[in-house]
């Protein structure tokens, strides 16, 4: 089995950790080396960021206590600390929730070109404003609570993630994967099989 590089992207709300423990699962399955798989989640890791007593994380909480976006500088930083403290040779990588634009986009791919990892495939979990409002709502999070702070993370996706998505459907070093992702979980992950297999 090759070494696997795969990025989850899609709105808030998508699925994409439910999508991604799945991957990981399979990977693992297939995998006759049981190589680890190095698991980058980068939602986490800003929630414990903002907690922090440093001048960075009290400069950051102030923008999260907003509902604001969190700089493209911080949010390269939370994942790119993982692969430079983390990342070993024979690691499978699965990226959730980075990178949010294009900047970052970019920068992460000089990372991945970095670590000579080839061929990534990204998977774009497709859902709708309204379908993945009504999802945050349910999980019922700190930060999904009232629909204004929804609305305001949906609209960064609209106005900064997408043309990250665009830089991969176009960029011929990604293989490029659009999932319908308003569907069961299990139909999601059964449409992401068929569209990749992991064996390979």
């Amino acid at each position: 089995m090759m070494l696997h590089t795969v990025i989850f992207i899609g709105r808030s709300g998508c699925g994409k950790g439910t999508q991604a423990d799945l991957l990981k699962n399979r990977i693992a399955r297939h995998d006759e080396k049981q190589r680890h798989i190095l698991y980058v989640e980068t939602g986490e890791r800003f929630r414990n960021f903002v907690r922090g007593d440093s001048f960075s994380s009290k400069l950051s909480k102030e923008i999260y206590n907003k509902d604001e976006r969190q700089p493209d500088f911080l949010a390269c930083f939370m994942w790119a600390s993982v692969l430079v403290e983390e990342l070993l040779p024979d690691m499978h990588l699965v990226f959730d929730g980075a990178p949010r634009s294009h900047s970052e986009a970019v920068l992460l791919s000089t990372a991945l070109q970095f670590y000579k990892r080839e061929k990534s495939t990204v998977i774009h979990l497709k859902v709708g404003h309204k379908w993945a409002e009504e999802r945050l709502l349910g999980r019922g999070r700190a930060d999904d609570r009232t629909l204004l702070k929804i609305n305001k993370r949906l609209d960064w996706f609209e106005a900064d993630t997408w043309p990250a998505i665009e830089y991969f459907k176009t960029n011929s070093l990604y293989r490029f994967i659009e999932i319908d992702g308003e569907q069961p979980i299990e139909k999601v992950h059964s449409d992401i099989v068929a569209a990749y297999d992991y064996n390979s």
